[in-house]
């Protein structure tokens, strides 16, 4: 490895850090394109990331934590059906040809675009409705049991992706509980965090079991993301929701265009 790789390397780290902290998403969405470009196989590329996040998301969560922002039962809730599922996601991942992987990638990270805009017109409509006082306790356990299975859903989903992605989940979990758990962004982004810090280390072991990870390109990766983080959880709280959610949506479509070229020189 030279120099200049070395440099790329722990600075796509530390913006994968930044990314991490500002949006929740573990910034595989950044690293598994780079590792690509830099030459390696689709399969390793998600392997490798999937260790970086590791350590990126572990430090950020350890942030948030120590801030009071961190909710522990909501973020085992989701952790624990995505232990689960990162192991599928593993499996397939090995199963898919690179081209089918890349192009499966880009469709993800479009349709998170949606379900983001989707969030907002549900908010909107909810604040319109008026709830009825009658048969309050049974409507209160009935929206436990959803919020239970909203979690596990959005916990295996992520979990899923972890695996056979290697973007740690989150870039499916911070829209999903949007959606389904009626939380804002930023909390949202937080859960998400601690939630792929599970899930990475569940897809990191499953690709290690199968030869997949370069082990010190996913150090090296996850050191400078340890750096990124700490700067970007600090200052998530004091930004707007318009402006995380516009730096949400804005990277996904730019990051789908360049997975969906990729998708193609590798058909």
């Amino acid at each position: 490895m030279t120099p200049i790789e070395l440099l790329i390397l722990a600075f796509a780290g530390i913006i994968a850090g930044i990314l991490a902290g500002f949006l929740g998403i573990g910034g595989g969405t950044v690293l598994v394109p780079l590792l690509i470009s830099l030459g390696n196989e689709s399969i390793q590329a998600v392997a490798t990331s999937s260790l970086s996040i590791v350590i990126t998301a572990s430090a950020g969560s350890i942030q948030n934590w120590r801030m009071g922002y961190l909710d522990i039962n909501n973020v085992l809730s989701m952790a624990l059906p995505a232990l689960i599922t990162a192991q599928i996601g593993v499996f397939f991942a090995n199963l898919f040809p690179e081209y089918l992987l890349l192009f499966t990638f880009g469709l993800l990270l479009i349709s998170n675009i949606y379900l983001v805009e989707l969030r907002k017109k549900i908010v909107a409509r909810k604040n319109q409705e008026f709830v009825e006082e009658n048969n309050e306790n049974n409507e209160n356990n009935v929206n436990k049991i959803q919020d239970l299975w909203h979690k596990i859903l959005t916990g295996g989903a992520g979990g899923l992706l972890a695996g056979l992605f290697g973007v740690g989940g989150g870039i499916i979990m911070v829209p999903l509980q949007i959606v389904l758990l009626n939380e804002n962004i930023k909390k949202a982004i937080q859960t998400s965090l601690g939630v792929i810090v599970i899930t990475a280390i569940s897809a990191t072991a499953g690709h290690a079991y199968s030869g997949n990870v370069l082990w010190l390109t996913g150090a090296i990766l996850g050191f400078g993301g340890l750096l990124g983080v700490q700067f970007s959880t600090r200052f998530l709280p004091k930004l707007p929701d318009k402006v995380v959610s516009l730096a949400f949506r804005s990277l996904l479509a730019i990051l789908s265009i360049y997975i969906f070229w990729k998708a193609w020189q590798s058909y």
